[in-house]
């Protein structure tokens, strides 16, 4: 095994070092913020051909970009897509996402809730830590106690906000009943949230020797360059069949191309679509398209001019040319919008006609609002791919429309931040997350990263309502008369879904090529092979 010291020395390629965009800051690492239904008996392998019988053996080392020597195993504390890749091969959360966003059982075997859905009885199932002890209840409360530390900057803290945490205990060694503050019909995408992994009772340091009771051991760890993790012969749902994973950071896209090019690594995360595009072309990696895994959108705030008028942000519905956007911002990488998140996931309102360019249409609304000539400043930075070119874009198509649009730049640091509360209109991108929590995060009222400044009280209403009904018909009812409001006068232009682009050796087998970022399959290194 090479010492973790000499990992850029063997591999040149690897040696730069560049700045990480991360997918979503307030839209997500969410974003990330980050389930799928292939298994190894149904991916593919990079060339689209059945992946063949799986074999055991082998290292394989997967780039991704980093966050420098700051970086940390804790799996509470992670926020960038290495983060969330490392704690999936580490650890285990008691639900993930499958494809569509829906949750589905991990640790947790069986849940059930009360009649007023405002207690779930929890059942895990019979799995050990690394270090041979079993997985009990007192292990979950503490996990989620500890990320609830109001001292604390756990990135899932707001999910578990709807638990009540001191009425909630144990009932057996494998048994507990989670209190909330109010009926939650969704409980299950809570335990499925970004950040929530499982650790042992009492844990506190995770860099030096992390214990999980994911299906890889821990081996080395340093920051900013290499995690090196070996098989979990015990793991409780099939030990995986590689010997041994490491994750090499290298920020720049280029290193990680050149470095699966070379035969130096056989999985390149985040790649760009231009790269995407010219290696199908040819041939020598496989690219590999997880659809729907990024939300594009412009945002309009809604509690101020011009976009307080319903009818001036129906009229901007109507400026986009969302294949155009699609097309010059993604690289075509991507399916158009209909002004709602969630393309494809559980609950989607895809029985709403999808809207086109009408510039006819958005003139006369524009005139019935006594906006005619309008100019807007539009938010946009380098923080996100396509952001620049989607301004540039909607810039000259609004033109048309006789509206003037000013793009202003800001900085990659801070973007998220500033966009939250100021400004009236800026791009903005967020990863896959169930619909449900996109309503619960952004577009209540109390949401604490509602930016679109969505304030409705009928609106708020209905999401209570839906979280109060345990039919599930009642609550996709529900669903869609909120998001038929939301496409109507809501505040998210959103005119594309982007690929999200791996690049992939011809060695590596079973890599699932339905999982959008963020979800169970994506990043899923158990159920991969070498051959």
């Amino acid at each position: 095994m090479t010492a973790p010291h000499d990992r850029h020395e063997r591999f040149p390629a690897l040696r730069r070092r560049g700045f990480l965009a991360a997918a979503g800051g307030a839209a997500g690492a969410g974003a990330l913020a980050l389930a799928g239904c292939s298994g190894p008996g149904t991916s593919q392998d990079p060339e689209g051909k059945a992946g063949g019988t799986p074999r055991r053996g082998g290292r394989l080392r997967a780039a991704f970009a980093g966050g420098g020597a700051a970086e940390t195993l804790d799996p509470h504390l992670g926020n960038l897509f290495v983060d969330a890749a490392r704690g999936k091969a580490l650890f285990d959360k008691l639900a993930d996402y499958a494809a569509d966003l829906s949750a589905e059982p991990r640790l947790a075997e069986a849940w059930e809730p009360n009649a007023s859905l405002d207690r779930w009885r929890i059942t895990l199932r019979r799995a050990d830590f690394h270090d041979g002890k079993p997985l009990t209840a007192a292990d979950v409360l503490y996990s989620y106690r500890r990320i609830a530390d109001p001292a604390k900057a756990y990135r899932a803290r707001a999910s578990l906000e709807p638990i009540d945490l001191k009425a909630s205990r144990a009932t057996g060694e494998r048994t507990l009943e989670f209190v909330l503050k109010r009926p939650t019909a969704e409980f299950p995408n809570v335990m499925a949230a970004f950040g929530t992994c499982i650790v042992q009772d009492g844990a506190t340091s995770f860099d030096r020797a992390p214990v999980g009771t994911g299906p890889f051991e821990f081996v080395s760890f340093t920051p900013g360059r290499s995690t090196v993790l070996r098989r979990n012969d015990a793991y409780w749902d099939g030990a995986p069949h590689l010997d041994e994973l490491e994750f090499i950071v290298a920020n720049e896209e280029s290193a990680r191309v050149n470095a699966l090019l070379g035969g130096q690594i056989a999985y390149a995360h985040e790649l760009t679509p231009a790269t995407g595009r010219a290696h199908e072309k040819a041939g020598a990696i496989g690219i590999v398209r997880l659809r729907n895994s990024a939300m594009q959108a412009f945002a309009m705030k809604t509690d101020r001019p011009p976009f307080d008028d319903p009818r001036v942000r129906e009229a901007f519905f109507h400026i986009a040319d969302r294949a155009e956007l699609v097309d010059g911002a993604l690289s075509g990488a991507g399916e158009t919008g209909n002004d709602l998140f969630g393309k494809g996931y559980e609950y989607y309102a895809d029985d709403l006609p999808q809207r086109e360019q009408d510039l006819d249409r958005a003139r006369h609304l524009l005139k019935r609002a006594g906006a005619e000539g309008l100019k807007v400043t539009l938010d946009t930075s380098a923080v996100a791919a396509g952001f620049t070119e989607a301004a540039g874009i909607f810039r000259d198509q609004a033109a048309r429309a006789g509206v003037t649009v000013d793009v202003r730049m800001g900085s990659k640091d801070s973007y998220w931040k500033d966009i939250l509360d100021s400004g009236t209109l800026c791009c903005y991108r967020s990863g896959a997350m169930p619909i449900e929590s996109h309503i619960s995060q952004r577009l209540l009222t109390g949401s604490t990263t509602n930016a679109t400044q969505w304030h409705d009280k009928a609106f708020d209403a209905l999401y209570q309502q839906a979280q109060s009904t345990e039919d599930k018909a009642g609550r996709a009812a529900l669903y869609g008369r909120m998001q038929r409001k939301l496409h109507a006068e809501g505040g998210f232009l959103v005119w594309g879904f982007g690929d999200w682009i791996l690049g992939t050796a011809p060695s590596l087998h079973g890599v699932a090529r339905e999982a959008p970022a963020n979800t169970l399959d994506w990043a899923r290194f158990d159920k991969v092979w070498l051959a």
